[in-house]
């Protein structure tokens, strides 16, 4: 093995690190790793790996810089807002390490791209936020028989795992199926600590190192629960299950392309979409104000922001206590009535309250909230 003069400054403390040395620095730089997503965990993710002189790394995420994003995704600034994250990301990187390759895809995961991508490298980490690209990678992973860095974040916790590491267990074996559409609120609608994605990527990063380099031990077969509030882990093991294991071909429907827009097409009697919202906002009229009633679930700050006049506000938080029954008074509970949030998870679970404790008898929410409204108007 022979590493360039840059390379033997760059890496000297792996170098002289004991358990680890020029063999396994070899074996970094010639090791191909695939990063699904250069979101929270996708940065950290890639400033470690990248730093530490994997060889050859390929990022795919097909979304643009938010100011939004900031709080908690190191490689960007203010000055890439609107800039693909891929690009970004790789722009950064080889400015941090020019010794490696860096090759960006401007593109989402799917099930036409997902098997040729994995199988072109050595191992998959997967910084993705949604359960359609989770179970996909899994299910690749498994046909292309490469080992998967798993790490996920919401709120003030997070959980990381190392599946398919040497026939162990899979993300399935976990997790058998995904949870119905809509029942588990995203980052967006949940919120994240902006630190978190830092622990668990950096975790992730070190468990990539370890599968590519063959040293300690990987989180095969356990999953590691962290609480940021607390600052306590603790680990909980489990089996490969045969059944989950046996994969023979992704579905004929696809997965990125279905499960993403799952929610989007199902059909619910609860909700309605953004396209039928402005069709009755517009047309159903009484006496020059519109039939339909809106009641806006969300937080004060995200009220501030934007909202679809005219409403009323109450926060879903709030549904059920007397300053809610005075707001809401001023509606009639029998007019058919649309319930909007920022995504439309919010606004489910508030027809529940609604309907129960506030007799509310004609109540639809809006699929996909008032982002989905926002993106429609433009549209």
């Amino acid at each position: 093995m022979s590493f360039t003069t840059d390379e033997l400054a760059r890496y000297q403390r792996h170098l002289s690190l004991a358990g680890f040395g020029p063999e396994a620095q070899a074996t970094l730089q010639s090791s191909r790793v695939l990063v699904i997503g250069a979101g929270g965990l996708g940065c950290p993710i890639l400033l470690y790996l990248a730093a530490a002189g994997v060889g050859q790394l390929t990022i795919i995420d097909a979304d643009t810089v938010d100011v939004s994003n900031l709080q908690r995704q190191i490689l960007f600034t203010t000055a890439d807002a609107g800039q693909p994250k891929a690009e970004v990301a790789a722009q950064r990187l080889r400015a941090l390490n020019p010794c490696i390759s860096i090759t960006p895809h401007v593109a989402r995961l799917n099930r036409a791209n997902a098997l040729e991508l994995i199988r072109a490298h050595d191992l998959v980490v997967d910084g993705s936020d949604n359960f359609a690209t989770r179970y996909l990678v899994n299910d690749a992973c498994v046909l292309a028989d490469r080992p998967l860095v798993y790490g996920a974040i919401q709120g003030f916790e997070g959980q990381a795992s190392v599946f398919n590491y040497k026939n162990g267990p899979t993300y399935r074996c976990l997790f058998p199926e995904p949870p119905a559409p809509g029942t588990v609120p995203n980052c967006s609608e949940a919120g994240v600590l902006g630190v978190l994605p830092g622990l668990i990527g950096t975790v992730q990063a070190t468990e990539a190192i370890k599968v590519l380099t063959g040293i300690g031990e990987p989180l095969s077969g356990r999953l590691l629960l962290w609480n940021s509030l607390t600052m306590t882990s603790r680990t909980l093991r489990f089996a490969a299950d045969p059944a989950s294991q046996a994969i023979t071909g992704l579905p004929p429907e696809g997965y990125g392309e279905t499960c993403a827009v799952q929610r989007a097409t199902a059909v619910n009697t609860d909700e309605i979409s953004p396209a039928d919202f402005h069709a009755e906002h517009r047309g159903v009229v009484i006496g020059g104000a519109s039939l339909l009633q809106l009641i806006d679930v969300r937080e004060d700050w995200e009220r501030s922001l934007g909202a679809i006049e005219p409403s009323v506000h109450v926060p879903l938080s709030q549904l059920g206590t007397e300053g809610a029954r005075a707001v809401l008074a001023a509606l009639d509970p029998s007019r058919p009535t649309v319930v909007f949030c920022a995504g439309g998870v919010r606004s489910l679970k508030a027809l529940v309250a609604l309907r129960s404790v506030h007799q509310f008898t004609a109540l639809r929410s809006l699929q996909g909230g008032y982002t989905a409204w926002v993106a429609a108007s433009c549209g």
